[in-house]
């Protein structure tokens, strides 16, 4: 570890490299110099990212653009560059290392404390769309082609059915008729989005809780980390899937579906932090659907789940027989609490 370190430029000795931060997806280290001075090292999981360097210049070209406009150097997440004036390594066996300054002064949360945390994460995700607003989206590589391209979901969810590889379609013959029921409606975003009513924008497309870091003194929103997948969307994918993590008031695995509501309260006060500072950067379109967004990314999200319970848990990772079929019904649950609240949902858009 210690070699990868020395070859980025670095204030000071480094005297510590310990694993940091709650991820499942990058290693990622604390790297403490003598200076003192902080780093965030992090191993690019480049099994789930195969086009490292594409993956890096979005990171590149939506941190860039952000820093023209801000004044606090901690609004933006700072490359370190290498010795030799790279801003990553790049290995054999591709291998990808980065380095990033330290969010001094910072505190992340992993879970909603208050209605006003998930205000400030609503305005960091708003403010996210404020600054890429002018930014051509269609520059960026698409990391994981297809992500968020419903049909295409779809596509997939009939051939697990079909294959049915671990012989359990039988056994979850509901939960496949809750997801087939929709299928019709499911395709609204992508068909509004195709037809150019709806603009393509850079998507961060993973606006948990956690991914903001805050001032620890004032509670404000300073930057957004984790950009791997950062890439061309709609801005109602940001916003549902905000909604779906954060606004639920159980976990995702929750088995006591009883649990399993929206919270009116948590999806207002994002909405309010989000159209807040957004408003002006979106077309009248897009803020009416942004509640389609979040039972459009539950539903999406759902169906990947029992997908995946078809296909024998190939891509979630499972800590039990049944964990991917508890989550789809836990999305299944989210999704009908949201229909239940579609009204009420659809005035608090219009009212903020």
């Amino acid at each position: 570890m210690l070699e990868i370190v020395s070859r980025f430029r670095l204030q000071g000795t480094p005297i510590g490299c310990v694993d940091f931060g709650s991820g499942h997806i990058n290693k990622t280290y604390l790297v403490v110099t003598n200076y003192p001075h902080l780093y965030v090292l992090q191993n690019v999981n480049t099994r789930t990212f195969p086009d490292a360097n594409g993956l890096m210049r979005n990171v590149i070209l939506v941190t860039d653009h952000i820093r023209k406009k801000i004044e606090d150097p901690r609004q933006v997440l700072q490359l370190v560059p290498t010795v030799d004036d790279r801003l990553y390594i790049l290995e054999e066996g591709n291998q990808l290392w980065r380095m990033y300054e330290y969010v001094t002064g910072s505190v992340c949360l992993d879970q909603v404390e208050s209605d006003e945390d998930f205000r400030q994460a609503g305005k960091a995700f708003g403010m996210f769309q404020r600054q890429m607003a002018d930014f051509p989206a269609e520059q960026l590589v698409e990391v994981i082609p297809n992500f968020h391209h419903t049909p295409k979901r779809y596509e997939a969810f009939h051939q697990a059915i079909e294959k049915d590889k671990k012989n359990r379609a039988i056994e979850v013959e509901d939960e496949i008729n809750f997801f087939l029921e929709r299928e019709a409606s499911a395709g609204e975003l992508v068909r509004l989005m195709e037809s150019g009513e709806l603009p393509l924008r850079v998507t961060h497309n993973d606006t948990k809780l956690n991914n903001v870091m805050m001032d620890e003194a004032t509670r404000e929103p300073l930057c957004i980390v984790d950009l791997d997948t950062v890439m061309p969307g709609l801005a109602a994918y940001d916003f549902g899937d905000a909604i779906r993590y954060g606004a639920s008031e159980a976990a995702e695995d929750e088995r006591n579906l009883s649990k399993v509501r929206m919270s009116l309260g948590l999806y207002r006060a994002f909405a309010e932090g989000f159209v807040g500072v957004s408003r002006d950067s979106l077309t009248a379109l897009e803020r009416e659907t942004l509640p389609e967004g979040a039972r459009l990314m539950t539903l999406e999200c759902g169906m990947r789940f029992l997908t995946d319970y078809l296909q024998g848990d190939t891509y979630f990772h499972i800590s039990r027989p049944e964990h991917n079929l508890d989550r789809a019904r836990t999305q299944m649950t989210l999704v009908r609490d949201m229909e239940n609240k579609w009204a009420e949902m659809k005035r608090i858009l219009r009212e903020v």
